[in-house]
């Protein structure tokens, strides 16, 4: 287990390139001769065997990093590829071609690849203060409150987190979809967009919040009071695999080590903000330390939700949110997206690495 295994970083174009070679190969699992799949109820698995790879399709490489940062990526027990992609939608174009395995994203993707017929269940729950997410506004959009969004632009995305967010946001105004304009865009080009003016309103996740209020200066463009979009965001970040995957012994071991590592690197970061700040904020996402003190600070404990029956009812809310406001092709249920074997492995790792597990909230 000591053994320190090889990290490869890919682009996303490059991971979705080779997928026809995962598809083949299998990703150092079962092979199509291999032992048959194991079924879904059945014990984790915790052997790795050596040559077992799996492909994690990062976000703003912030898995990778908190991993390498906290000593965690040093001794995984498998080989692991790093692909960096932008939100949900791409990283299930992802799963769907077999060029990822595993993936961490936020509580709307794993909504989206149930309503694609995706199995994706998800693995593990990490949550942060859900105040550290902002509605940015455009210079002179004339947007102070909730109550001013009727007639407005909102930046959206359909199938990720920032899509609930905009149907919370107007379910608190009392609007519906049709009292506004929803401009779908990219999630990356959501600061631009409201930089620019080509929307009023674009909800923002850290860092990108700290690089919109850098980028317009004193042009007029800001953020709404926190205390106003505080119940807008869930806080919650998952982690979900492939079904394929964790129907394969050697991968569904690897997949399960991973958890537990990620588990240890987040309480790490619990007892080391400075250094998280240096490693992530400044290092990688080439910010001034005391804009990375701010948001870390802003995100709060990193806490896990315990995966279990509560979590799924949080969930099924935010289906229940989107179905309401008439965005669900079909009907999906919570339950059919997680795989609650994890649950043990979870908490277990979380109070031996001295985090918190909470139920059904902070």
């Amino acid at each position: 287990m000591g053994q320190r295994m090889p990290v490869r970083p890919l682009t996303a174009l490059a991971a979705l390139a080779a997928a026809g070679s995962l598809l083949l190969t299998g990703c150092g699992g079962a092979g199509a001769e291999g032992p048959a799949p194991v079924a879904a109820d059945a014990p984790l698995p915790t052997d790795v065997p050596p040559g077992t790879r799996l492909v994690v399709a990062d976000q703003s490489e912030s898995l990778q990093t908190v991993l390498r940062a906290s000593g965690e990526l040093d001794d995984l027990p498998f080989e692991v590829e790093f692909a960096n992609f932008t939100g949900g939608p791409a990283i299930l174009e992802a799963f769907r071609a077999g060029a990822a395995d595993v993936a961490p994203v936020g509580d709307t993707p794993p909504i989206q690849a149930l309503v694609a017929g995706e199995d994706v269940p998800i693995v593990l729950a990490r949550q942060v203060d859900p105040r550290s997410t902002r509605l940015a506004v455009a210079p002179g959009a004339g947007v102070d409150g909730l109550d001013d969004l009727r007639g407005k632009r909102l930046a959206y995305a359909p199938g990720t987190a920032q899509q609930a967010i905009v149907l919370r946001a107007l379910e608190a105004a009392g609007l519906t979809t049709g009292d506004v304009e929803l401009v779908e865009l990219q999630l990356a080009d959501f600061p631009d967009a409201v930089r620019t003016g080509q929307v009023d309103v674009a909800p923002l996740l850290e860092p990108s919040v700290t690089r919109f209020l850098e980028a317009v200066g004193d042009e007029g463009g800001s953020v709404l009071p926190a205390e106003d979009t505080a119940a807008l965001s869930t806080g919650l970040t998952f982690v979900y695999a492939r079904r394929a995957v964790l129907q394969d012994e050697a991968r569904a071991a690897a997949v399960r080590a991973l958890v537990e590592r990620t588990v240890r690197a987040y309480a790490w970061v619990n007892e080391h903000p400075e250094e998280w700040v240096q490693e992530y904020y400044v290092e990688s996402q080439g910010l001034s330390a005391e804009d990375g003190r701010r948001i870390v600070a802003s995100q709060g404990e990193v806490v896990f939700p315990a995966l279990d029956e509560a979590l799924v009812a949080r969930q099924q809310a935010t289906i229940d949110l989107i179905d309401a406001a008439g965005e669900l092709p079909r009907p999906v249920r919570a339950a059919d997206g997680f795989d609650l074997r994890f649950g043990p492995v979870v908490a277990r790792s979380a109070r031996a690495a001295g985090a918190r597990v909470v139920t059904a909230g902070r």
